[in-house]
C-alpha cells in the first residue's frame, strides 16, 4: 500500500484480479498475513494466485494428492505490503514487474521473512 493509505477494507479487495507494473495479470488476491506492530494489526504480505485460493479455503486441501491434478494453475506470489497499491480498491496492482516477483511453492512457509 502506498504511504497515503491508512485503511482499506479487506472484503473490498479479496478476490480482485491483481496486475503488475506493466499490466500483466498475476492472479486474484486470495489471502494475506497480518502481524501486530506497535499495538496495531497490519497486513504484512498479500498472497496472489491459484495456490493462494487453496490456502484461503483450507490449508489442508493442498496436502491432498488430487490437488496436483486439478486443471488450474497453482502459482502463488507472496507480495510485501509495500509493493501493493490499493489506492483504487477495484483495481489493485503491484508496483513491481511480474518477472521480479518470487513464485512460491505451495508448501512454503507463510511468512514475509524470507522475501
Amino acid at each position: 500500500m502506498s504511504d497515503n493509505q491508512a485503511e482499506v477494507h479487506v472484503e473490498q479487495v479479496l478476490g480482485k484480479r491483481v496486475r503488475d507494473l506493466d499490466g500483466a495479470v498475476l492472479g486474484r488476491l486470495e489471502d494475506f498475513r497480518v502481524e501486530i506492530v506497535d499495538g496495531e494489526t497490519v497486513i504484512t504480505e498479500f498472497h496472489i494466485g491459484g495456490a493462494a485460493i487453496i490456502e484461503r479455503i483450507a490449508g489442508f486441501m493442498s496436502e491432498l494428492p488430487i490437488i496436483e491434478h486439478l486443471p488450474f494453475g497453482l502459482t502463488e506470489y507472496r507480495v510485501r505490503w509495500q509493493d501493493v497499491d490499493l489506492s483504487d480498491s477495484r483495481r489493485p496492482h503491484v508496483t513491481v514487474r511480474k518477472a521480479d516477483l518470487r513464485r512460491v511453492p505451495r508448501d512454503a512457509p507463510t511468512t514475509a521473512a524470507d522475501q
